[in-house]
């Protein structure tokens, strides 16, 4: 059976005068009839763009004296244009702006205000310019003030990776890979390996910042400006680089805001990896490490839980944000060249990516910078096995190559787990017998402190190695907070 449609929605479609005149849009000049309630919730982006209302403004401004060095207005018109503007400000941070219900979007919002405010003159600020070059500029500043407060974030989590491991270099635990003991290890050094990552990280955001940093406005809603603005000199007084160089270009791409989402997935991965080995590192069956009750929860029904639920946020969220960079490469990936109004939803999936890594890097900061370690627990669950690369290591230096000096080790390992003994207890005559290169200075092997002193080059885990890599990582903080 055919469902009637709402009274509401009828009227709506069956459009009048009435209605029209009650909600009067910027574009709907060409149109007679009003538009469907849920066709308004449906198309309106200003839940989520409201956000850019101050760089809205700015580009407004800016834009403002392009006009009025181009002689499209006057002097005194573009006073009151800034007048008005700086007005509507007042009202976004005083928190007394009232939203309306025909502001699809924070331009319409913003635009309409002023002109409320100022009278015809504000009719004036949009000539020659389309929502399709505004977004586009208002996105990137935005992403650009936003991208160096979360470089700075960033440098935090560094400092305090770097600062930590250099007070804590003598903590001596086992290495792990496929999560089976491996190597022994400095825990500065695993620190250090999480704080490389991340060090990336702000290199990739620097990058992707830079290339951001180009202004699409003056770009119109594809075919460019035909008021002759000094599309140079706009872009000098809003901070960017340049103007981008194609008009079609500017209104369609989104690299900036897809590398932008590229970055904040492979920054959740590292912290998610680093969540995840905390995790572990805290578990009962290690007790490397203890969280401070600022980052754990406990149980509803278990007294004795205390629960890493700040780590396995991290961990959680790092799919969230990996999910919001492929609905930007979906949504992108199919539409023909010039705005099309699915970028529209890029906003939900950036804002998303940039308040989750926001929060996200403050949480690692947290967690990293409370917890405490337990040495004596790291060194208890070091075992012999960790060092047969080392025993491997004695016979290469005394000549055997290395495939054989690993086969020799292997046959070493075999033979003590036979005996239901550990490596150190086999004797020297069982050395060698199965090696005539073994000396009585093989017990020398046998020290886990030497064994990560002699892993002593660039990136290695001697002291000496672990304490440049924390100058590094300390510098790299220094230069962000710059």
């Amino acid at each position: 059976r055919t469902r009637a449609m709402p009274a509401k929605r009828k009227a709506a479609a069956a459009g009048g005068s009435e209605a029209q005149g009650k909600d009067k849009k910027m574009w709907g000049g060409r149109f007679a009839g009003a538009v469907d309630p849920v066709m308004e919730q449906f198309n309106s982006s200003i839940g989520e763009d409201k956000v850019l209302w101050k760089v809205d403004l700015e580009g407004s401004r800016g834009y403002s004296h392009a006009l009025e060095r181009a002689g499209v207005i006057t002097h005194a018109e573009g006073t009151t244009l800034r007048a008005g503007l700086a007005k509507v400000g007042k009202e976004w941070a005083d928190g007394t702006f009232d939203i309306k219900p025909s502001d699809e979007d924070i331009h319409m919002a913003n635009e309409r205000r002023l002109t409320e405010l100022v009278g015809a003159t504000g009719a004036k600020i949009h000539t020659g310019r389309s929502r399709n070059d505004q977004v586009a500029t208002d996105v990137r500043l935005w992403l650009r003030e936003e991208g160096n407060e979360q470089l700075k974030l960033l440098a935090g989590l560094l400092k305090c990776a770097g600062e930590r491991a250099r007070a804590e270099v003598g903590a001596v635990m086992p290495g792990y890979t496929h999560l089976q003991q491996a190597q022994p290890v400095r825990w500065s050094h695993w620190i250090l390996a999480h704080a490389a990552s991340w060090a990336r990280d702000a290199g990739r955001l620097r990058d992707a910042l830079e290339r951001a940093n180009q202004m699409p406005l003056g770009s119109g809603a594809l075919a460019g400006n035909p008021f002759r603005i000094d599309r140079a000199a706009l872009a000098a007084d809003l901070g960017f680089h340049a103007p981008t160089a194609n008009s079609l270009d500017g209104v369609t791409d989104r690299d900036f805001i897809i590398e932008f989402s590229a970055w904040a997935a492979m920054l959740m991965v590292h912290l998610s990896k680093f969540a995840e080995d905390l995790i572990v590192f805290g578990t009962q069956e290690f007790k490397f490490v203890s969280f401070a009750d600022a980052y754990a929860t406990g149980s509803s029904l278990m007294p004795n839980k205390k629960n890493p639920d700040a780590l396995e946020l991290l961990r959680g969220k790092a799919a969230r944000v990996i999910g919001n960079h492929t609905t930007l490469l979906c949504m992108m990936k199919g539409l023909p060249t010039a705005y099309n109004k699915d970028m529209q939803e890029d906003k939900r999936a950036f804002f998303d990516c940039a308040a989750t890594t926001r929060a996200a890097l403050q949480i690692a900061a947290g967690v990293l910078s409370t917890l405490t370690i337990h040495e004596q627990r790291m060194r208890a669950a070091l075992s012999p096995p960790l060092l047969a690369t080392d025993l491997a290591d004695y016979l290469v230096k005394r000549g055997l190559p290395f495939r054989e000096a690993h086969h020799v080790v292997g046959s070493a390992v075999k033979l003590a787990e036979d005996r239901g003994c550990e490596l150190p207890a086999l004797t020297l005559a069982d050395l060698r017998g199965l090696s005539p290169l073994f000396e009585a200075d093989v017990t020398a092997v046998w020290d886990y402190d030497q064994a990560v002193e002699r892993r002593d080059e660039v990136g290695g885990t001697s002291k000496r190695g672990v304490l440049e890599q924390a100058d590094k990582i300390e510098a790299a903080a220094k230069a962000l907070e710059g």
